[in-house]
């Protein structure tokens, strides 16, 4: 699949978000290694705490279904109500959640960018990353 579907598919999924506070909503498409496509939007809470961004509710729809490999992700943001034209990086939580399942040397990350997009490693946007590769010999797992 190539990075135009996969940004269209994530500007689909925009339209589900529920953003009645910020009126910015994100939408994301999730490519697995499977081939198949999990699509995720935000939805935020009046509390803001239990908010959750378009990019974790792909990858968590991804993982309850027992997917755990990934190859690329797509993210579309802006205002409501208007196109993506301005790249809308993942936030740092989400970078952590596709460290804890993405090899951050391989897994692309493609930002909506006024039509063209743009391609990111994920170690180009969390370098240095904490991962599961950083419990091994502390008797945690250590592999995802």
């Amino acid at each position: 699949m190539d990075d135009g579907e996969l940004l269209r598919r994530a500007e689909s999924a925009r339209r589900f978000a529920y953003a009645p506070y910020s009126r910015f909503t994100v939408g994301a498409a999730l490519l697995a290694e499977s081939g198949k496509i999990y699509t995720g939007c935000n939805i935020e809470s009046a509390s803001y705490t239990p908010t959750v961004c378009a990019e974790r509710t792909a990858f968590f729809k991804a993982v309850s279904e027992g997917e755990r490999r990934f190859l690329r992700i797509a993210i579309a943001g802006g205002a409501q109500g208007r196109s993506a034209e301005e790249p809308c990086p993942p936030c740092g939580v989400c970078r952590q959640v596709m460290m804890e399942f993405c090899d951050p040397h391989v897994f692309q990350i493609v930002l909506a960018s006024g039509g063209k997009p743009r391609r990111y490693l994920l170690e180009e946007l969390l370098p240095v990353g904490f991962g599961p590769g950083n419990l091994r010999g502390t008797g945690g797992k250590g592999e995802p």
